[in-house]
């Protein structure tokens, strides 16, 4: 196979037509450009250039390998251009994930300067449990992450990035006898249905709202219907019971529903962002920002 540097040699006697002008361009000698174009042609097996009394011409053999060669040279520059901008996270694609209880609304500015400052990426985003999302960013299947704390399993190759409380609320129907209240407690919620139930092997949402009940000495009753996801609210809408949801989610505008704010020191609930221990250039990047559009307020 030739070697790029005699590709290299080819292109440019090919474009200047003379190996004299070649050999100052390429600052070589010209014995040893003469040597490298003789053991081109050894390897291909036919003449590439004619030789005229003002330089040299190509023969349709080699004018053809002129073009291919040409084109390979654009594709080993656009690779190797290509290659930087993956390696400092300005293109490729970025495998998100984020649990049912991030709304939208919150990953959205994140994701317009993410992609503002990698103009070359895309973003692959996709909505499951907490747990799977350690699990997909373990296997490789998954760059990052948002998810809802706490989780049940970790994996040593998985990082978790503990990102500021967000408060609670409750979602009632909008005829419940509580839409009329600006705040209220989780004790007050002991006597009512909730629409959401805490799935035996992981963490999120739920299980914190179970968790912050169970210190308040009373078990979430469950509803004719529940839902783990954020269809939920759509079934608080049609009055099948409550939910306790975050702030950003309450904040909403959601038809048939009064969301309540939930005024005890520890109706929070936490986030973070997961990653992998050495992250993608572009995971990276989306963890770096995040981090600052996330971070704790000063006072």
């Amino acid at each position: 196979m030739p070697s790029q540097r005699q590709i290299r040699y080819f292109l440019t006697v090919a474009e200047l037509g003379s190996f004299t002008s070649a050999a100052n361009t390429l600052f070589v000698a010209q014995p040893a450009l003469s040597r490298q174009i003789a053991l081109l042609e050894e390897t291909v097996g036919f003449l590439l250039f004619k030789r005229e009394p003002r330089g040299v011409s190509l023969t349709p053999s080699g004018a053809l390998l002129y073009e291919r060669f040409s084109s390979l040279e654009k594709t080993i520059a656009s690779a190797i251009e290509e290659g930087k901008q993956l390696d400092q996270g300005q293109s490729g694609v970025l495998r998100l994930l984020h649990s049912s209880s991030i709304p939208m609304d919150s990953l959205l500015p994140i994701i317009h300067q993410f992609t503002g400052e990698a103009a070359q990426a895309r973003i692959d985003l996709d909505r499951i449990s907490s747990e799977l999302q350690i699990s997909e960013i373990a296997q490789g299947k998954a760059d990052a992450g948002v998810i809802r704390l706490p989780v049940l399993r970790r994996d040593p190759d998985v990082r978790i990035i503990p990102l500021p409380p967000e408060r609670l609320w409750v979602a009632v129907p909008e005829n419940h006898q509580l839409a009329g209240s600006e705040t209220t407690t989780l004790q007050q919620l002991a006597d009512f249905r909730f629409v959401s139930a805490v799935h035996r092997e992981r963490g999120g949402l739920a299980r914190r709202v179970t968790d912050l009940c169970l210190a308040r000495g009373f078990v979430p009753q469950l509803a004719a219907v529940i839902s783990r996801k954020t269809s939920m609210l759509a079934l608080v809408a049609a009055g099948f019971g409550i939910a306790v949801i975050p702030e950003g989610i309450a904040r909403q505008k959601i038809p048939g529903l009064t969301c309540i704010q939930l005024t005890d020191e520890d109706a929070d609930a936490a986030s973070a962002l997961v990653t992998a221990r050495t992250p993608t250039p572009l995971a990276q990047r989306f963890i770096d920002l995040a981090l600052n559009y996330w971070k704790p307020e000063t006072k």
